[in-house]
């Protein structure tokens, strides 16, 4: 029994197919088949029913892939922390982050990061919160950062920051003229929001308690990103909510349609968060130090006050 052997297992039962899981082990797929087989034959179990399509692990198949998992887990820590006493920080570390967080954060953080540790492999991709709460637990990637709090089982959060939210308003909206604005200010049926699938959109109906009017509009729209709800406002009518990143670029007329809520502010809670398997602490940690260092320092000093719920996150 070899690890090369467990880890072809995994893959196989994370892909459920020989094909890609002998293309995300690299290897060919005669030579992932072959290695599978033989330890089968070692063991004399079946691990996988061949039969079925997509692929399943037998019933036995299922305690030797959990028992794999955990053997890999442990042979990945005991290797990080004889790295860690030797101060090496390297490796791969993969990670998923929200729509609504990936165009801000990311500019922040990614180039000091790289600079500081260039013999990690920093591989990101833009994921919603129910892909990365998925991926975590198949052990796709290794941390997320996204919107708490989840409440989710087998996910550890470790809060980042506390997002200020703060309303975009046109000229010809009647919450321009205000100084600060209260939830009930905001006229539903002029609120621009993101499309079904964005937590966001879950925490803006939540702060709003969204009710619309009913009144069949002549123009109705959803969006797929903030700066497009940012650009619907600059050229229409109209108002939308945006998180404190999105506005650290603004500049003159745009800064001018900001208006923030009435103190205690509505704020979204920053996590990173990851399975509760997870063996790459070394390399999450110095991600997460290297974040805290690249923030602005509002953000930092931001508090835990008014946190504004994520809604129904596994559809969001």
């Amino acid at each position: 029994m070899t690890f090369t052997q467990l880890e072809y297992i995994v893959a196989v039962d994370m892909y459920r197919h020989f094909a890609d899981a002998a293309q995300h082990c690299f290897v060919t797929q005669p030579t992932l088949s072959m290695q599978i087989h033989k330890l089968e034959e070692e063991l004399g179990v079946k691990i996988f029913d061949r039969s079925k399509q997509p692929v399943l692990p037998t019933e036995a198949g299922i305690e030797i892939i959990e028992q794999s998992r955990r053997i890999l887990s442990e042979r990945n820590a005991l290797t990080e922390m004889i790295d860690s006493r030797k101060g090496i920080v390297n490796g791969e570390l993969k990670v998923g982050i929200i729509p609504t967080l990936a165009p801000y954060l990311l500019p922040l953080f990614v180039t000091s990061f790289t600079k500081k540790y260039p013999q990690v492999r920093l591989v990101v991709n833009e994921l919603t919160t129910s892909n990365i709460v998925t991926r975590l637990k198949e052990g796709k990637i290794d941390a997320g950062i996204l919107v708490t709090p989840l409440q989710e089982q087998g996910i550890k959060e470790d809060v980042l920051f506390y997002e200020e939210l703060m309303a975009y308003v046109s000229k010809n909206n009647e919450a321009y003229k205000k100084s600060y604005v209260l939830a009930k200010d905001i006229d539903p049926d002029k609120l621009w929001l993101l499309e079904e699938g964005h937590c966001f959109r879950s925490q803006i109906i939540n702060l709003c308690e969204l009710r619309r009017s009913g009144k069949t509009a002549h123009f109705e729209y959803e969006a797929g990103s903030l700066e497009t709800l940012r650009r619907m406002v600059d050229l229409n009518d109209g108002i939308t909510i945006l998180p404190e990143l999105a506005s650290l670029d603004m500049m003159g007329q745009q800064l001018k349609m900001i208006r923030h809520f009435k103190h205690p502010a509505p704020v979204r809670e920053v996590s990173i968060v990851t399975h509760r398997d997870f063996v790459k602490r070394k390399l999450v940690e110095v991600l997460k130090q290297t974040i805290l260092l690249s923030i602005p320092d509002k953000l930092r000093k931001n508090k835990k006050q008014q946190v504004v719920p994520v809604l129904d996150h596994l559809h969001a």
